[in-house]
């Protein structure tokens, strides 16, 4: 017998945990490059992995926007969400400290916002309508990727 939610909260929750199972085989952290393959290596796999979001995965970007709202809307469940989110941006931080960054928490709070507002762009945005290639998505990475790895 399947234990079902009983209250809203407990379905959102299950909703949050599902959402972060099926990011996780997305935006597979085991998939990176090594980061001492340097600038190059990091943007292309970073490329590769938002372009297979934004081209196959565009309905668990949806699914994430109406659970981050509610999640400003109920407290209770903001801190479940957080940790959720919590779970996939450890494993950037680690990519980004062997990579050579001076401060890491900030570049991840940077690579995290930026993918974050493309990625709102182009499937609820003014971009709903259009995805750039992944050649368009590595040259982007390379820059801002530069200008945080770089002395």
């Amino acid at each position: 017998m399947t234990r079902q939610p009983r209250t809203r909260l407990a379905l959102l929750e299950a909703a949050v945990r599902r959402l972060a199972e099926r990011e996780a085989q997305v935006l597979t952290p085991d998939e990176m490059p090594d980061p001492r393959g340097g600038v190059d290596a990091l943007a292309d796999g970073f490329a590769l992995a938002l372009h297979r979001y934004l081209t196959r995965h565009r309905e668990l970007l949806v699914a994430r926007y109406e659970l981050a709202l509610e999640a400003t809307r109920r407290p209770e469940l903001r801190e479940f969400f957080d940790a959720a989110g919590q779970r996939l941006r450890d494993p950037l931080n680690a990519l980004v400290t062997a990579a050579g960054s001076r401060d890491p928490a900030r570049h991840v709070l940077s690579l995290v916002a930026w993918c974050d507002g493309l990625m709102f762009s182009c499937v609820a945005g003014s971009f709903h309508d259009s995805v750039p290639s992944v050649d368009e998505l590595r040259e982007s990475f390379r820059e801002l990727l530069r200008g945080m790895l770089t002395p």
